[in-house]
């Protein structure tokens, strides 16, 4: 069934959506089951996140405010981190989830991510090519076409223009 599938596939965007409520409330916000304290604090520690709420006045029942406006961008994208690790999908799909932060943010982010990628599929969009370099197979689009498909280092061999991003970046 249709929502079979969408509770098989995790979803971290570039810029994730936090809704006001508690830091529980957003960890847990569509997932039909309880979770104790423990597993929260684990999927935080998973995502680098556990630091900065740990710091937060109530911790787990800190309120984050309308849209999320008392965390960081860094910290908002580690939450949803830690959302994709409580949900445990099989698939992952991630949307340049790293572009908008900056880099001690993007080092732990990354960090995280490449904890969530272990043993899942995983989709990555991306722009920033230092998130796809370890990829199993990377396919580099050009205006809705693929035109170049393979590893890293095959590409940059047979792939003018990827060679040529991998240049200016």
């Amino acid at each position: 069934s249709l929502n079979s599938w969408r509770s098989q596939i995790g979803f971290v965007s570039q810029d994730s959506s936090i809704m006001a409520g508690t830091i529980r409330d957003n960890l847990t916000y569509g997932l039909k089951k309880e979770f104790s304290d423990e597993r929260l604090w684990e999927v935080l520690q998973l995502a680098y996140a556990d630091k900065f709420v740990d710091n937060m006045p109530k911790k787990l029942d800190t309120q984050v405010g309308e849209r999320g406006v008392k965390v960081s961008g860094g910290q908002r994208q580690r939450l949803a981190i830690a959302r994709a690790f409580l949900r445990n999908p099989k698939i992952l799909m991630l949307d340049e989830a790293t572009a908008s932060l900056d880099s001690e943010s993007e080092a732990m982010v990354q960090r995280a991510l490449e904890q969530l990628m272990k043993n899942r599929t995983t989709l990555v969009i991306a722009h920033r090519l230092s998130t796809i370099v370890d990829a199993d197979k990377i396919y580099f689009i050009e205006h809705g076409e693929v035109t170049g498909s393979g590893t890293h280092q095959e590409l940059l061999k047979s792939h003018e223009l990827y060679a040529e991003y991998v240049s200016e970046q």
